[in-house]
């Protein structure tokens, strides 16, 4: 039985373009996903979408920015996705079942089976960031392997989030509770991430 395909993750935080160049050619990636609503920085230039796109394949490593993904949904009142205390979090988590997503998240898939790819956000740890909704469901809907890129260098595998399933439809939902309530390692299901995802 083969491996299963891997995907990357990072966020880039205030890290600039050196930096990330080093951090990418580290990890050995080839292509970068943008999955920011917004892909834009006020504060750190060089991670503005025309910026990536100039400097990015100018060091060798594939953009394109993927909408498809963005963050910044809002949660349905009837929301299924109990888990989530985090508006933001819930919120992404229903639109993980909407065909704009599921198509997106399709083509993510075939790039990455082709060549090594990480999608991008902008919160520098994943876990406060909706990378950890799309790492969850190409784990646990597509069978992928996920690692999160750290700023330090290391490769860390991603762990579905508690409570998360599959339904029939092979579609994902939060709703079963955990036997024990949220510690305070996830800051995000316990409604303290200030921003949600992006």
């Amino acid at each position: 039985m083969g491996q299963a395909p891997g995907l990357l993750t990072v966020g880039h935080g205030t890290a600039d373009r050196e930096t990330l160049t080093g951090l990418l050619r580290g990890a050995g990636v080839e292509a970068v996903v943008d999955v920011r609503s917004v892909p834009g920085s006020r504060r750190n230039p060089d991670v503005a979408r025309a910026s990536l796109t100039a400097w990015l394949p100018a060091a060798g490593i594939g953009y394109r920015w993927e909408q498809g993904l963005g963050g910044f949904r809002r949660p349905k009142p009837d929301s299924p996705d109990v888990i989530w205390r985090n508006t933001s979090f819930r919120g992404y988590a229903g639109y993980t079942r909407d065909p704009r997503f599921l198509i997106a998240m399709d083509r993510l898939l075939a790039e990455a089976e082709q060549i090594r790819t990480t999608v991008l956000c902008s919160e520098a740890v994943w876990w406060r960031c909706h990378r950890r909704i799309i790492a969850d469901v190409a784990v646990l809907a597509h069978g992928w392997t996920v690692q999160h890129l750290m700023h330090d260098g290391r490769l860390v595998n991603h762990t579905p989030t508690a409570g998360a399933r599959l339904r029939p439809d092979a579609l994902l939902v939060y709703d079963e509770l955990a036997t024990e309530p949220p510690s305070s390692s996830d800051p995000a299901r316990d409604g303290h991430v200030p921003d949600g995802p992006t």
